[in-house]
């Protein structure tokens, strides 16, 4: 059995994977979705899906953003009260995957500093930076996960050396059971990469506030992305793109030296679309390279996500290759709605389905 789980999260990400057999399933919790989340979707999620007091194989915070990383801390911060409160965990946690911003991007903490620097700088101008402000406040976020995963005893990135999880630290896969998992991203190239280009925005971002705030407020819309765990889990022959909010280039990148693009093209049943269906994070190459059965986007028009540019791209990739998908998202958007009118699914051979209003989630079942 191979389930996935789309759970209501609104602008952010919120994953659960089910596996193995029917009768004693287990479960992945990928990103815990943006502040609220947990309480109004995630924990009824787990209750629903998992059970009250269930057990969780493992939680994979794909990177730190806040529309990620949120709904993580308020389970564990709730794990920690249970502790307190003499009461049986919630949940139990088998261990945590999670890229510390230090450990993939700012060894030195040198970006750290210049970005609390910039974010005072903006406040002091009555500037808002939202985008550099949650990039802000996801290291100090991410940070405090560690806290709370070692004080409940949770273990971090366990099967993988330097405490870090990028495709050279993962050459072999992953295995739980049936269920098999092979790190494509990131690779040590593109965060080399990313480095520079978060110091390279910096530089340009500081003359900016310097010489004309109100410029360097239009600047947040540029920042660089925050690095993502990819990872490509197979169960009962089935496979599933995990891609967090990664580029699209870096996707292609890491799953090449993953070995897994076998000429730099990759087939799978299920995509989870990078970045909400960012424009920013893909383009038609990418869906031309990585082609699957079911696109999942998790969205609700926020940052005009997804774009509808990615949608168009899709269906068009499928168009040519004559092949009929299923678009799945959290939330009908107006760009899922002008995709309708101006692709229309009988034509170009697809499905959208939207998660109920009110639901918690919607299963898309890969296996029996």
């Amino acid at each position: 059995m191979f389930k996935l789980h789309v759970v209501q999260a609104q602008f952010g990400d919120c994953l659960i994977l089910q596996f193995g057999a029917p009768k004693t399933p287990r479960f992945i919790l990928v990103d815990g979705g943006p502040p609220g989340n947990y309480a109004a979707d995630v924990a009824p999620a787990l209750d629903d899906i998992v059970g009250k007091q269930g057990k969780l194989d493992m939680v994979l915070l794909s990177h730190i953003d806040n529309d990620h990383i949120i709904g993580v801390l308020d389970l564990f911060s709730g794990i920690e009260d249970d502790d307190v409160s003499g009461r049986k965990r919630r949940v139990e946690v088998g261990g945590l995957w999670h890229n510390s911003f230090a450990r993939t991007i700012d060894p030195a903490g040198e970006i750290f500093q210049r970005m609390q620097g910039l974010m005072q700088m903006a406040g002091t101008a009555n500037l808002t930076m939202p985008l550099g402000m949650d990039a802000f406040y996801g290291v100090r976020e991410g940070n405090r996960l560690r806290l709370l995963s070692q004080k409940l005893k949770i273990s971090v990135n366990k099967a993988f050396s330097n405490d870090l999880i990028m495709v050279e630290t993962a050459k072999r896969a992953i295995k739980l059971g049936p269920l098999e998992l092979r790190i494509a991203g990131p690779n040590k190239a593109d965060l080399g990469k990313l480095r520079k280009e978060w110091l390279e925005w910096l530089d340009r971002a500081e003359e900016k506030m310097s010489s004309a705030p109100a410029a360097a407020a239009m600047m947040d819309r540029s920042i660089p992305n925050l690095s993502s765990i990819v990872a490509l889990a197979k169960c009962d022959s089935k496979t599933l793109l995990l891609t967090g909010d990664a580029r699209g280039d870096h996707i292609i990148n890491g799953l090449k030296s993953a070995g897994l693009a076998k000429g730099g093209k990759l087939h799978i049943d299920v995509l989870k679309v990078q970045h909400h269906g960012s424009r920013r994070n893909a383009n038609p190459e990418f869906f031309a390279a990585v082609t699957a059965d079911t696109y999942v986007i998790s969205a609700n028009g926020k940052y005009d996500n997804p774009d509808f540019d990615t949608l168009a791209w899709i269906v068009e990739s499928a168009r040519q290759r004559q092949r009929p998908i299923a678009l799945v998202t959290t939330n009908e958007t107006d760009s899922t709605r002008e995709l309708q009118k101006k692709f229309k699914p009988p034509a170009y051979d697809y499905s959208l389905t939207s998660l109920a209003p009110g639901k918690h989630s919607l299963a898309l079942t890969l296996s029996n």
